[in-house]
């Protein structure tokens, strides 16, 4: 039995053809150059799960979940695409959590597509660039290299840091936590969705100072005030919705299927 799923966003695009799973991936892997963006073992970017092949509906969730894979099934979709794969707590056995998954995806045919790194510095449809641009800013440039990639976005502003902080929750649509031991007006504004807090030293080393993440831990707001950087903090999950909606719809609009976006906030 499907359990009762949390909100489901407005479905997008019409149905007007039937794709199959390994041309949608392939398309996928090349657009987002999966196999040239070197990532961690986990992330495992590309196609995780196959199915039958037949894809009429696309599901867009930030994480893998059994949760999110209920949802999906129960809406009719058979292709999951994820920034949060099924392999990040590493090596385990196929029990618990991870059986469930599995036997809900084979159970209901549908395959599960996650990529990490690739989706979060996309010039296109990119965690960065996205979040960069809802926040009003056009114009930004790539900076901080992660294995090799840069991940994040920079740009030259002039905007009070309380009203980057006003726009940053408003993109988000939640609560930012704003460590506001910078300049009171931005200057040098940069973006790393997701868990970027831990890197404030090195962001700050490339002149940035009001940095823009999801989540940090705790040193980072003292390093924060040593720095005199403004640490603005949107939530790893907000932050990083933006990326699977714009591949899925991106992938729909391509192969002529309808999509959906699954919300199951962590909190965090």
């Amino acid at each position: 039995m499907i359990g009762k799923r949390a909100a489901i966003l407005a479905r997008h695009g019409q149905q007007s053809g039937m794709s199959t799973t390994a041309d949608i991936a392939q398309y996928a892997d090349e657009y987002l150059r999966v196999r040239e963006i070197e990532d961690w073992p986990n992330a495992l970017n590309g196609l995780q799960l196959e199915n039958s092949e037949t894809v009429t509906k696309i599901a867009a969730a930030v994480d893998v979940s059994t949760r999110v894979l209920e949802a999906a099934a129960q809406d009719g979709a058979n292709l999951l695409v994820v920034h949060h794969g099924m392999f990040w707590p590493g090596l385990r056995p196929v029990t618990k959590g991870l059986h469930r998954q599995l036997k809900i995806a084979l159970d209901h045919n549908v395959a599960i597509y996650s990529a990490h790194l690739p989706l979060d510095l996309h010039p296109k449809v990119g965690n960065n660039i996205l979040l960069m641009r809802a926040l009003g800013i056009e114009n930004s440039d790539s900076f901080f290299q992660e294995k090799g990639s840069l991940l994040g976005q920079r740009a030259l502003v002039d905007i009070p840091v309380k009203e980057v902080a006003a726009r940053l929750e408003k993109a988000v649509g939640g609560t930012v936590r704003e460590i506001t031991t910078g300049p009171k007006i931005a200057r040098h504004v940069g973006v790393i969705t997701g868990a970027g807090g831990s890197e404030i030293e090195r962001v700050a080393g490339e002149g940035i100072e009001t940095f823009i993440t999801g989540e940090a831990p705790h040193w980072a707001a003292i390093a924060a005030e040593e720095l005199g950087v403004n640490l603005l903090l949107g939530g790893h999950y907000a932050t990083e919705t933006f990326g699977v909606k714009a591949l899925s719809q991106h992938l729909a609009e391509r192969f002529g299927v309808d999509w959906e976006f699954i919300d199951f906030p962590t909190g965090l």
